[in-house]
């Protein structure tokens, strides 16, 4: 994630929102704690799946299967923060959300991480749902692979 330029650039991210971090939010050495950062790119799938309808699809039980945060520089409060999120790449039963946190047009963190539908009992996934992935298809990150 960290080498990939595209990555850094907040217009390469089809779907975006911003919002004022808390006082909260900070560490001891008053910078954006890193598990704040993570709860920042929760917001962000969250907030992806709501707008697409996702959270409740017939035949889509979302579930967190690995995530990666690269840290890249210190959030500071109380500037604004910008999240980032398109989709980096799909596999049958999953696909892998790939996010950045802006601040003052800076990227401070990428994420990526893995969601798998588990709509089904047992080992492994089930398909993502076609009206699901033919909405995030169209939310790619630009020159993303399959």
């Amino acid at each position: 994630m960290r080498h990939d330029p595209q990555r850094r650039a907040p217009g390469h991210y089809p779907f975006h929102f911003t919002f004022d971090p808390r006082f909260g939010d900070l560490d001891v050495n008053a910078h954006l704690n890193n598990v704040a950062y993570a709860r920042f790119f929760e917001e962000g799938r969250v907030r992806l799946h709501a707008s697409l309808g996702g959270l409740d699809m017939p035949g889509f039980r979302p579930i967190v299967a690995n995530l990666t945060v690269d840290y890249l520089a210190e959030g500071r409060w109380p500037d604004p923060l910008t999240v980032g999120v398109g989709i980096a790449r799909f596999g049958n039963s999953s696909y892998v959300v790939g996010l950045a946190l802006f601040q003052k047009d800076a990227c401070i963190a990428l994420c990526d991480t893995v969601i798998v539908n588990r709509a089904v009992e047992g080992p492994g996934g089930a398909a993502l749902p076609k009206s699901l992935r033919d909405a995030l298809e169209g939310l790619r990150l630009d020159g993303s692979a399959t």
